[in-house]
């Protein structure tokens, strides 16, 4: 059976998920690159840009472990692009150019409808209209039988964490203060939603903080 999976999600040290004023230019917020920084030097990364080889550390492992029997992806539409409201047109295709880092189905929440979009590498996204369990059933199908990895944003992430649908999380916590933005931690209660924190890892720029939610 598939587990829904928070993978590699980075927070500041005091609790962003993203800077402020995302848009086209800041697709992670003003300073939200900063949050990144742990992931921009390993060897993952590096190579799925074609900037050669990178580091092989500790971060470098956990991103990769991030992407380990993952079948399906779910995003928040903010995770797909800009635009908000109905679709001005399907030119829009997503940060990534035409070869996103998926390769697996992935599932875009919505409030509007937009035919399914295939990509190069195995990507293919699905927009989905009737919100986060519908979004987790049709990813879950899709998977076949891996994980679904659930990729953010902050609001969506939130909202499977209420709904108790997260079964993992692996956060990243980065010694950085952003000082605003997207709050991850406001009226979350964790411990009462049944989840319980596992281990934690130094890396190299970051500190991973695994969580479980308990049976």
């Amino acid at each position: 059976m598939s587990k829904l999976r928070v993978q590699s999600f980075t927070l500041s040290l005091d609790g962003f998920g993203a800077g402020p004023g995302q848009d086209l230019h800041n697709p992670l917020g003003v300073r939200g690159p900063e949050l990144m920084e742990w992931f921009f030097h390993t060897r993952l990364w590096r190579r799925m840009h074609g900037e050669g080889e990178g580091e092989t550390g500790v971060d470098n492992t956990m991103a990769e472990q991030g992407f380990d029997g993952i079948g399906a992806w779910i995003l928040g539409r903010n995770m797909f692009g800009p635009i908000r409201g109905p679709w001005p047109d399907e030119g829009w295709k997503g940060w990534w150019g035409e070869d996103p880092p998926y390769h697996a189905p992935v599932f875009v929440l919505t409030h509007h409808p937009r035919p399914p979009l295939q990509m190069a590498g195995g990507t293919e996204f699905h927009f989905v209209t009737e919100g986060i369990h519908t979004a987790w059933a049709e990813a879950s199908a899709a998977a076949g039988g891996r994980d679904v990895r659930l990729g953010g944003g902050v609001s969506t992430v939130r909202q499977y964490l209420r709904a108790g649908l997260v079964d993992e999380m692996h956060l990243v916590i980065r010694p950085v203060l952003l000082g605003s933005g997207e709050p991850f931690w406001e009226g979350l209660d964790l411990p009462a939603l049944g989840y319980e924190c596992t281990r934690q890892v130094g890396g190299e720029r970051a500190v991973h903080v695994f969580l479980q939610r308990r049976a």
